[in-house]
C-alpha cells in the first residue's frame, strides 16, 4: 500500500472519512494542518471529546495496518453507537491527523505537533516533500481542498482524552505469545539530515591517496552511527541516502543522508548526539576512530561535514489514569489469561502528543 499525505489516494481515503463520519451523525472540523476531528455529540456536549484515531497516509511502501487499523477501529465504535441509538454522556470521536508518518513532508506528527503547540504552523505549512517536485506542505493542502478555518490547535479543540489503536511494527508481543501491549511511553528521536562534500574524479585516473571520496566518508559515518547506537543501547538508522553526480566512472563529490536516533531517555539521546557528531567530524578528516581509516591502508583527501536537524521529539510518558484505563479493559476482555497476555511496553513509533497507544 502506498497512500503519502495529501496525496490524491490520501485525498480519497480522507473524503471517504468525511463521508462516513457524517453519515454516523458526527460533526466536522477540518482545521489549518488539515487534521479531521469527527465529533459525535453526547447529552453535556460543552465537555470536550473522548477521541480515538490515528492517520490515513502510510509510507512509501507501508502496511495496511499502521494508523489505518487506528482509524478504522474508531469507526466501528462510531458505528456501533449508532446502529445501537446509544446516546453517550459526553461527546466521543474519531481523529485523522495529517502527515503522521512523516514519509512525504519529513517531520512525522507534525499536523499533531502544531495542534499541541511544538512546531510552529508557519514552519509545518513550509515543509517541502521528499523528492523532486518540491510541494510545500500548504500546497498540497489547498489542492486537496483539506486546508481547513480552524486554528491547528488545543485550545480551538481540546481533547478530554485521545487513545489510539496501533499495531506493535515490532516483534515483542509474537515472540511472547502475548496479545495486548499496553504502552507507557515514547522513545525520544531526533532526525538530521548530514550533508558530505567532498570532490568528483575519475574513477580510473583518480588514486586512492588523491580521492576526496564522498560517498565513501558517508559510508564509514553510517557504519559507525549503528555502533555508537549499540554502545549507548540506543538505536540509529539511515533511510535516505543522495549522491552526485550518479556515474559509475565518477567518485561521488556530494553525498546527503538522512539520520535517525532514538532511545528511552533524552538524557541518553543528547549524551549519543555528542559522541556522534564529534566523531563523524574526526572521520571525514582522516582520524583514527574504530579503526575506520586504519583498516583501508590509506585514507586520501579530507571531506566537509553539514548537519541539519529536521525533527527533535523529547520521550514522552502518558498519562497514568489513561494507562489505567487500558489496563482495565484490557484485563476485562481477556479475563483470567490477562495476566499471561497483556504486556507493558515502550512504543518506539511516534504518536501524538500525550496520547497512549494500545498494541
Amino acid at each position: 500500500m502506498s497512500r503519502l499525505a495529501l496525496s490524491d489516494a490520501d485525498k480519497q481515503a480522507r473524503d471517504w472519512f468525511v463521508h462516513t463520519t457524517r453519515s454516523l451523525g458526527c460533526k466536522i472540523t477540518v482545521d489549518k494542518m488539515g487534521n479531521i476531528f469527527a465529533i459525535r455529540p453526547g447529552r453535556r456536549s460543552s465537555f470536550p471529546p473522548t477521541c480515538t484515531g490515528s492517520h490515513l497516509d502510510t509510507q512509501p511502501t507501508g502496511g495496511r495496518y499502521d494508523g489505518i487499523l487506528g482509524v478504522c477501529a474508531g469507526l466501528e465504535v462510531l458505528k456501533v453507537l449508532h446502529e445501537h441509538k446509544i446516546e453517550t454522556e459526553f461527546p466521543l470521536g474519531v481523529v485523522n491527523w495529517t502527515n503522521e508518518e512523516g514519509a512525504r513532508f519529513p517531520i512525522s506528527m507534525v499536523a499533531s505537533g502544531v495542534w499541541a503547540g511544538d512546531i510552529p504552523l508557519e514552519r509545518a505549512h513550509g515543509l517541502q516533500e521528499v523528492g523532486p517536485n518540491r510541494r510545500t506542505m500548504k500546497q498540497e493542502l489547498e489542492r486537496t481542498g483539506y486546508l481547513g478555518e480552524a486554528d491547528a490547535s488545543y485550545r480551538t479543540m481540546p481533547l478530554g482524552a485521545h487513545f489510539e489503536l496501533h499495531i506493535e511494527q515490532g516483534p515483542q508481543l509474537q515472540a511472547k505469545k502475548q496479545k495486548i501491549g499496553i504502552v507507557h511511553g515514547v522513545q525520544a528521536y531526533r532526525w538530521y539530515t548530514i550533508t558530505v562534500k567532498g570532490h568528483d574524479c575519475h574513477t580510473g585516473t583518480t588514486d586512492f591517496p588523491h580521492r576526496a571520496d564522498a560517498l565513501l566518508s558517508a559510508a564509514k559515518l553510517i557504519l559507525h552511527s549503528h555502533r555508537l547506537a549499540v554502545k549507548y543501547n540506543a538505536l540509529a538508522s539511515t533511510g535516505i541516502l543522495k549522491l552526485s553526480p550518479g556515474s559509475t566512472n565518477t567518485v561521488p563529490g556530494w553525498v546527503q543522508f538522512s539520520l535517525d536516533i532514538r532511545s528511552v531517555t533524552d538524557d541518553v539521546l543528547m549524551d549519543l548526539e555528542k559522541h556522534i557528531k564529534t566523531d563523524f567530524d574526526k572521520i571525514v578528516k582522516g582520524s583514527s576512530v574504530d579503526g575506520l581509516n586504519d583498516e583501508l591502508g590509506v585514507f586520501g583527501r579530507p571531506c566537509n561535514l553539514e548537519w541539519k536537524l529536521d525533527a527533535p521529539s523529547r520521550a514522552t510518558k502518558f498519562d497514568s489514569g489513561c494507562i489505567s484505563c487500558v489496563k482495565q479493559s484490557a484485563e476485562d476482555v481477556l479475563e483470567n489469561a490477562s495476566g499471561d497476555l497483556v504486556h507493558d511496553m515502550l512504543s518506539g513509533a511516534g504518536t501524538v502528543p500525550s496520547a497512549p497507544k494500545i498494541f
